[in-house]
């Protein structure tokens, strides 16, 4: 059923944090620590008040980044160094989902809300270095954060994908509305669902999921199930 939904898939684009790794290795705590503390330092607050702003921003804009330009007109640069400054101990290899990834068929890529250099390490620390073709940050996006359409349409264009022939992996359902209003095939990863119209799919064991479209030869293009 899977394979047929997906036949058509020639581009899959995958986030990066809770989406590549488990929501268990609690990696994004550590960079919402660093996004507090700097933003105590930046706007001269307490924490109780850097916390608000930090989460206000992130609901508000799509990321706490995206809030600190919009309001403060903060460098991203600076910002985006100190908080992705992180130990990377927590993940660990995954030679299954590694070797799941690299048997999808077609362009596969990595699009991130973070930095490259963040998400690289990311990558290597999970054995998944090599498997992708290309990987975006925020800086390719122009710093729009999705789930801003504009930031999709600059990745995508730079990457030269056809939405409607490609599909979405993303923790967070807010970043799926666009790309499924882009004709892409969305997929939500998380440990629960959270049913939407914009949302195709939901998993909690990515690998297992990628399993379901890979294990076997897609069907021919004449029997391609529309999406």
């Amino acid at each position: 059923m899977h394979r047929q939904r997906f036949s058509h898939i020639t581009t899959w684009v995958f986030d990066l944090d809770n989406t590549l790794y488990p929501p268990s290795a609690r990696l994004f705590d550590q960079i919402q620590q660093r996004m507090t503390s700097w933003v105590m330092t930046a706007l001269g607050v307490d924490h109780a008040e850097a916390d608000r702003l930090r989460d206000h921003y992130w609901r508000a804009y799509g990321t706490t980044l995206a809030g600190l330009m919009a309001e403060h007109g903060i460098d991203p640069g600076p910002y985006l160094q100190e908080v992705h400054d992180i130990s990377f101990a927590p993940l660990q290899p995954d030679p299954d989902l590694a070797a799941r990834i690299g048997d999808l068929p077609g362009r596969r890529i990595v699009y991130t809300n973070a930095t490259v250099r963040y998400a690289e390490r990311v990558i290597e620390a999970r054995g998944l270095s090599g498997v992708f073709d290309a990987i975006y940050g925020v800086e390719e996006a122009g710093f729009h954060p999705k789930p801003d359409r504009a930031a999709y349409e600059t990745v995508f264009a730079a990457d030269g994908l056809d939405p409607r022939a490609a599909a979405m992996f993303e923790d967070d359902p807010r970043n799926l509305a666009v790309p499924h209003q882009m004709g892409m095939r969305t997929v939500h990863v998380a440990p629960q669902a959270m049913p939407a119209e914009h949302i195709h799919h939901h998993t909690d064991n990515l690998p297992g999921f990628l399993s379901q479209l890979s294990d076997a030869p897609f069907p021919p293009a004449g029997n391609k199930t529309k999406t």
